[in-house]
């Protein structure tokens, strides 16, 4: 045992030698070379408006730039909760651009959701649109011979990626290790803004990144997330938000990771990119036809948009990773905080991880302790939902302090949640056996998970949540969106805990409308409801028992005793929702237990040892 540890200290510190160093100088200027040369420079239109096609989305946009001034803004505002069309919003979108697209996402799979959004691009910029993808390294594509691909794929298609592992695209499960002994820092700090800009007029940013599973177009576990499309002045914020992303010292070209350029320079001829393979082809046929088909779109997104006044883009600086001291590095995540600080009324919150920072815990209490207290809803996930468990097990380690120093609300979102099963029946009646892949294999999933280090790398069944007590497609709630006073809402990437407020870079959108706010809240509390959501209330037990609890809560560690201050409820038959606080509550809710639909399993088991033992590593889950 002493012989394999003093091995694997010292394949660590060969890894740390050799993976140190960035590529040089000569081989970057060799690679770009390659690229240059080897680049397609052919476009497939002629036109100066480069065959975009025509766009209520884009034209709506547009109008609301020409009728804003600096004083009176306007903006088209469209929320974006339904899956289908948030993901036929974006071809649309990109089918319509004229001049330039700008993507910047947290995670990119090659599932058919990547793959076509990928294929639509290229095909952008193919037509002359000028196209760039900023994607975090850690989840995003992983294929150091696809990226070789995409660098000379077209010349006005350009990738680079965040903050990369030692250089390279591809991190290996030991470089994952070696990472966290050598700069663990620089490599738990990643970009979680979400961003599709097009023509600098129109963006879409909120939860969703380029995986299946953020589309409702994954056979087991899907998320319920929410973006946002504005068009008008917000627009330029986003742009300038890009460009100083994209300009970072940490956005790193695909020539000069070490791995890309090796195969760049090992290519004897550029190969092309592939033609997608798609697992589910007809589902990726139906939102290419629902792009361009305007009855559809009227109905869907048209619809839905509201035209309004002021709305604020707000994004945290890289630097904010870097000097986390410096108030404007931290701009966005100060903002939400000012704004949910700010409640008179009530507030509306949602998000997947319910581990507060110390700052949101001061405001909360602060809220809870004034003279009239706001009501604090917060819709969140169960342990039966969640794909990240060792947060849920803080959350669960503070349900106390939630509930009676800040007086929250809680809502767990059940697997099976009613709503989100009837929304996703259209993509599930799509299908079918995957078909194998072109070599007669069957692709390659990447499991990614927005949760940094802890469970991030590695094996993809690490990723999947815990095992059910019954079978079947599951899902868990990914959006993050918070509504103050039904006045003005925020939908972004923050999720409003310790990664969002300290090591992530996040963004989003604040409208000031109560249209919108009120639009929003009804969308969160569709997700409290009892065919969707288990209530989070005290338990009913004994004041010894109680006592016991409210000792191992307090505890670091050893916080061993099973019996927590409150559990989970049901709705019975026959009764009426009410909140926890009404005094017929309990008459009409009968308790589930603590983690109910899970089944006995090795996760159940790391959860309630993250609850006894893992309140230190709180800050970097």
């Amino acid at each position: 045992m002493r012989q394999r540890g003093i091995a694997l200290l010292l394949l660590l510190v060969a890894i740390l030698v050799s993976s140190g160093c960035s590529v040089s100088p000569s081989r970057v200027r060799r690679a770009d070379a390659v690229v240059a040369a080897g680049a397609s420079h052919e476009l497939s239109c002629a036109r100066s408006d480069h065959c975009a096609i025509d766009s209520p989305l884009l034209d709506a946009a547009n109008q609301a730039m020409a009728d804003s001034t600096e004083q009176d803004p306007v903006h088209v505002v469209t929320l974006l909760n339904d899956s289908e069309a948030a993901m036929v919003a974006r071809i649309n979108l990109i089918r319509a651009a004229q001049h330039s697209i700008d993507v910047q996402t947290y995670i990119w799979d090659q599932d058919d959701t990547g793959q076509l959004v990928l294929s639509e691009l290229l095909k952008a910029a193919r037509r002359g649109v000028k196209v760039r993808i900023l994607a975090d390294q850690l989840f995003s594509f992983g294929d150091p011979v696809l990226l070789e691909r995409l660098a000379t794929a077209h010349e006005n298609l350009e990738v680079r990626l965040y903050n990369p592992t030692f250089h390279e695209a591809q991190t290996s499960v030991v470089e994952f290790s070696a990472s966290i002994v050598c700069c663990f820092m620089k490599f738990n700090q990643r970009m979680h803004n979400k961003l599709l800009l097009v023509d600098d007029t129109i963006g879409i940013t909120g939860g969703r990144n380029y995986q299946d599973r953020y589309f409702d177009w994954d056979n087991d576990f899907d998320y319920v997330d929410r973006d946002v499309m504005v068009g008008g002045p917000a627009a330029h914020a986003m742009a300038s938000s890009f460009e100083t992303f994209w300009n970072h010292k940490r956005s790193v070209p695909l020539t000069h990771l070490r791995d890309v350029n090796r195969h760049l320079l090992d290519a004897d001829v550029p190969t092309p990119l592939p033609a997608p393979h798609y697992a589910h082809p007809q589902r990726v046929a139906r939102v290419l036809e629902e792009a361009e088909d305007s009855d559809w779109l009227d109905d869907a997104l048209v619809s839905e948009t509201l035209r309004t006044g002021k709305v604020d883009f707000f994004s945290d600086l890289p630097a904010k990773t870097e000097q986390p001291q410096e108030r404007d590095a931290r701009e966005f995540t100060a903002h939400v905080m000012r704004m949910v600080g700010a409640a008179q009324h009530e507030v509306v919150l949602q998000t997947p991880y319910l581990v507060l920072s110390k700052r949101a815990q001061s405001i909360f209490e602060r809220l809870h302790q004034g003279q009239t207290p706001p009501r604090i809803i917060v819709s969140t996930n169960s342990l039966a939902s969640t794909d990240a468990f060792a947060v849920y097990a803080l959350s669960y380690k503070h349900r106390k302090r939630y509930l009676k120093d800040y007086g929250f609300e809680i809502y767990e979102l059940k697997p099976r949640a009613a709503d989100p099963a009837e929304d996703n029946a259209e993509a599930a009646l799509d299908e079918g056996p995957v078909p194998p892949s072109a070599d007669g294999h069957e692709a390659r999933r990447r499991i990614g998970t927005e949760r940094g280090l802890l469970g991030s790398r590695g094996e993809a069944r690490r990723n999947r949540p815990a095992p059910l007590t019954t079978p079947g497609r599951r899902f868990g709630l990914h959006a993050k969106s918070i509504v103050v006073d039904d006045d003005f809402a925020m939908v972004g990437s923050h999720n409003f805990d310790p990664r969002s407020d300290h090591y992530n870079t996040e963004a989003g959108v604040i409208v000031y409308d109560a249209r919108f706010a009120n639009e929003l809240r009804e969308s969160i509390l569709r997700d409290t409801l009892p065919e969707n959501a288990w209530v989070v209330a005290p338990r009913q037990q004994s004041s010894l028992s109680l006592a016991i609890g409210d000792f191992s809560a307090s505890l670091p560690i050893f916080d061993l005793w099973p019996y927590r201050y409150a559990t989970s409820y049901d709705l019975k038959a026959g009764c009426t929702p009410m909140r926890p606080s009404d005094p017929a509550f309990f008459s009409c809710y009968t308790p589930v237990g603590d983690f109910p639909e899970v089944a006995v399993s090795s996760k159940l088991i790391y959860t309630r040892l993250i609850t006894a033992f893992g309140a230190g590593v709180k800050g970097i889950l």
